[in-house]
């Protein structure tokens, strides 16, 4: 069985250093893990907790409204480089969607900044991401919508599509559930419909790593709950 034995403390300390905090962020509280009963399983490179296998969690954007897109930050989500340059090239293509007040900040700044040698997306007013679009009172994003209406070939971020799994490099790529105190109504509805963490993010997964991947990850899954 691909289980591993992993020096939790250091795991943890190296994601607090790496996720940047402001006063504002820290109202946002998060849903405390039992560390105890937390693993790791290996597929192929990749390192997977637990938190990703046996937790529950379906969005349900008519309670949270959105909410993981408008947190208080400086920073918005983590992107890669090539991420980056790809928001330059389609930034003008999401102007249709997008608030005036988010327009100007794209034109005068672009679409990512860079902090301690880590890229992300910019925010507007140390909030929301500059690609939030409301949809009535729910915020969502115009990057996800110009891809699901045929007009650009990138959903979004990786890192958002992967949401509430964080992928970290620690040796190797590691992923873990993160639970925010406003993804509550998202873990209550996951635990009603039994749908865990690694079955809500199937295709940000597949499309990190590929199906083989995914089609191992269950695999091994499922001999863990034989």
């Amino acid at each position: 069985m691909n289980y591993l034995t992993f020096d939790i403390t250091a795991f943890y300390f190296k994601l607090q250093i790496q996720a940047p905090r402001f006063s504002e962020f820290q109202q946002i509280k998060f849903f405390k893990m039992n560390e105890e009963n937390i693993y790791f399983i290996k597929v192929d490179d990749v390192t997977v907790s637990s938190t990703v296998i046996d937790e529950y969690f379906q969005c349900d954007l008519e309670k949270c409204k959105g909410a993981c897109c408008t947190i208080p930050n400086a920073y918005g989500a983590p992107i890669t480089f090539e991420e980056a340059n790809i928001l330059v090239d389609i930034q003008e293509k999401l102007y249709k969607y997008l608030p005036e007040k988010h327009i100007q900040i794209l034109q005068k700044y672009g679409p990512y900044e860079v902090h301690k040698g880590f890229y992300h997306t910019r925010t507007f007013e140390d909030k929301e991401c500059v690609f939030v679009y409301y949809d009535g009172d729910i915020a969502k994003c115009a990057i996800e919508k110009a891809y699901l209406n045929g007009e650009i070939d990138f959903r979004k971020p990786i890192s958002c599509h992967l949401f509430p799994i964080r992928k970290i490099h620690f040796g190797n790529d590691v992923l873990r559930a993160e639970f925010l105190s406003i993804c509550e109504a998202a873990l209550s509805r996951g635990l009603d419909s039994k749908m865990p963490v690694y079955e809500f993010c199937k295709e940000s997964l597949i499309r990190l790593y590929g199906k083989r991947w995914f089609d191992k990850l269950k695999q091994i899954i499922n001999q863990l709950k034989r």
